[in-house]
């Protein structure tokens, strides 16, 4: 049977999913966006795992929000086929007419054959079940030269829609909640809006990171120019004992601790948004924290090793110019995309990459 032509006009609802990390799930924003522009009449919906649902909580052209708990294997076979049918069945109920996947996950072929949408679209990935499973496909997932935002879009191209610049913007929602909490702890440190410098050194993956000794040279570096220093990082016991090297070695080199608050541990995602869209510079690396300062239009110094920064830099939108990246320029290995040289969890891209030059970039931003 003939698929019938796509028309944006004849969409009442959308679902878009994105089962991934913070940071590919934020860099998805743009396309829930583009659809309520070009389909203003329908409710687009999304579906991604929980831990990330503060990604697209409070987005302005989000319906409704579908999420999955990783923690549903955990809780046995009969519990997670409950949870499963449960979230099948509030699918169902919306009657969606297209369904935009954005990756690989098997899980959203098997969502397009229960949903039955008049078009579905996905990357393409491997002939067979994959291929047939959707009306639609987009040539990949990930382009080591493309940025991120811009294969996504890639979804909409591949129905004939063509995003404008105003598309592209990333967005995250910090809410009131957590802007409150954040201008409280500002306030009881006597920190101002624009003036502080937020340092967010650690990655859920401990080869993307710059080292502990070598991140608080620069911070010395941008608290004797009269810059105080957020350092922030998430509760995850490993990203909090980078936080406390770099405060060691601060101590060690007889840095004031006035010139620091060390917020590690203590910010929702949502905070997080919230305090660097206060702070004058962000600096970190390849991560979620990089995306969401992009997003909050905080100008970003990020520090890449061997991911690639074409498809993964801040994301600007609107050709203002406002990040940076900074990578070794002595290594043209990078970006090897492995997990350290030679998958080693070590990267001597990043353990060389001299303080001197993120200073230098930064100090550019600062002026």
């Amino acid at each position: 049977m003939p698929i019938e032509a796509f028309s944006p006009a004849s969409l009442r609802r959308v679902l878009v999913i994105k089962l991934r990390h913070h940071g590919d799930v934020l860099l998805a924003t743009p396309v829930l966006s583009m659809l309520q522009r070009v389909a203003p009449q329908c409710e687009v919906d999304a579906l991604a795992y929980a831990d990330t649902a503060p990604m697209l909580e409070g987005h302005p052209a989000l319906a409704q929000l579908h999420l999955i708990d990783r923690n549903w294997k955990r809780q046995g076979l009969r519990r997670q086929t409950a949870a499963e049918w449960k979230l099948i069945s509030v699918l169902r109920a919306r009657r969606y007419d297209l369904v935009v996947h954005l990756s690989v996950h098997t899980r959203g072929a098997w969502l397009v054959r229960l949903l039955r949408p008049c078009w579905s679209v996905a990357p393409k990935f491997r002939d067979g079940f994959w291929a047939h499973s959707f009306t639609h496909l987009y040539p990949a997932q990930s382009d080591p030269l493309r940025h991120t935002v811009e294969t996504n879009l890639d979804s909409l191209r591949a129905l004939g829609l063509e995003p404008t610049a105003a598309d592209k913007v990333v967005t995250m929602m910090p809410g009131a909640k957590a802007e409150a909490r954040v201008a409280e702890l500002l306030a009881q440190h006597g920190l101002q809006a624009g003036g502080f410098i937020h340092v967010h050194p650690a990655s859920r993956w401990a080869f993307k990171c710059w080292p502990a000794e070598r991140v608080a040279a620069l911070c010395d570096a941008l608290a004797a120019k009269g810059w105080p220093i957020v350092l922030s990082s998430a509760p995850d016991a490993k990203e909090k004992a980078l936080i406390a090297e770099v405060c060691a070695a601060r101590e060690k080199n007889s840095v004031s601790p006035a010139s620091t608050l060390d917020l590690s541990g203590r910010l929702s995602l949502k905070e997080l948004a919230a305090l660097t869209a206060q702070a004058r510079l962000f600096v970190g690396v390849d991560s979620a924290p990089m995306h969401i300062a992009a997003a909050m239009g905080t100008p970003v110094v990020a520090i890449f090793g061997p991911s690639g920064d074409l498809e993964w830099g801040p994301w600007d939108e609107a050709g203002k110019n406002l990040h940076r990246v900074v990578a070794s320029t002595t290594h043209p290995c990078r970006p090897c995309g492995m997990a350290g040289c030679n998958d080693s969890k070590v990267s001597a891209c990043l353990t060389t990459l001299p303080v001197a030059q993120v200073l230098s970039v930064c100090e550019e931003l600062l002026a």
